[in-house]
């Protein structure tokens, strides 16, 4: 499909050069819980209709980033602008299928063998989007959860704060559990007392995941986007169990300053202040969730 440079600006790549965090030490086992790999048409088509259009982030360097970072493990998610062809992110599982998971995008109606050949393949939950061109919505939010049951997966919602406020009451119904990416999306500029915020706390203090991810796109400043972390303390004070890390690798759609994933990960300690709390973040509970080994 031709380029819409109107409707799908060019974005950059991330830092050639990822490094890990200069103020600790990345612990053993630890999991990247979000990243995409991106492949270029006509190989992997980009579908109509996307928000972006992002420069290949290939199976190599993604998992070039997750040595270079310290990462035992990884979760790649499916990128918006492959809509529900996931065959490059299956590809990648197979490239190294103790270290990675996946959380995959797809059209209700799969055949089962599908739907459970990408559980074999390492998939572990379906994505909705509302805030990128490509995703697919929660009109049929039900339908996905009875899916994400039956196959022992879990829900992840690209979705901002508006819409975790609208959603709140169904959310808090479903039956099976669920990720909210990046924080809600959240521009910290409109406070901590925000009613959409105070939902999403409301919900991560009574059952749901959180990612803390994200935080170029939260902030209102660049690196070292110090202005986040009142808000993600006061998640992670609500549920310390229930949160994990991802670097959001290939930084897609971010037009501002390029950061080092090590720049993310030294975040996490004003994040998660306590040593053994930031270990849970980047070890155990990524391993309960996404089900790494030991």
């Amino acid at each position: 499909m031709p380029e819409n440079p109107e409707t799908a600006p060019a974005c950059p790549g991330p830092d050639p050069q990822p490094r890990g965090p200069g103020r600790y030490r990345v612990p053993p086992g630890a999991v990247d819980s979000h990243a995409h790999v991106i492949g270029l048409p006509p190989a992997y088509p980009f579908v109509d209709g996307r928000s972006y259009t992002p420069p290949e982030a290939s199976p190599a360097h993604y998992l070039a980033m997750l040595d270079a970072t310290g990462m035992t493990y990884g979760v790649l998610v499916q990128v918006s602008v492959h809509g529900t062809d996931n065959r490059l992110l299956l590809e990648t599982l197979a490239l190294a299928p103790r270290r990675l998971r996946g959380v995959a995008v797809v059209p209700l109606g799969l055949p089962e063998r599908d739907l459970v050949a990408m559980r074999e393949a390492g998939v572990t939950g379906l994505r909705l989007n509302v805030l990128y061109g490509g995703g697919v919505g929660f009109e049929q939010l039900g339908a996905y959860a009875d899916l994400a049951r039956d196959m022992g997966w879990h829900l992840q919602f690209l979705i901002g704060v508006d819409q975790i406020r609208a959603l709140g009451p169904e959310l808090g119904r479903l039956k099976v559990p669920f990720v909210v990416d990046h924080w809600g999306h959240f521009p910290v500029s409109r406070g901590l007392e925000d009613p959409g915020f105070r939902t999403l706390v409301g919900l991560v203090r009574d059952g749901a995941w959180v990612k803390l991810s994200g935080a170029y796109r939260n902030s209102v400043t660049d690196a070292p986007f110090a202005d986040t972390i009142p808000f993600v303390r006061l998640l992670h004070e609500s549920a310390p169990d229930r949160c994990v890390w991802g670097s959001d690798w290939p930084h897609v759609a971010h037009w501002r300053p390029m950061m080092n994933v090590g720049d993310l990960l030294d975040l996490l300690v004003d994040w998660v202040p306590d040593p053994e709390a930031r270990r849970r973040v980047l070890v155990d509970n990524a391993h309960r969730l996404y089900g790494f080994p030991g």
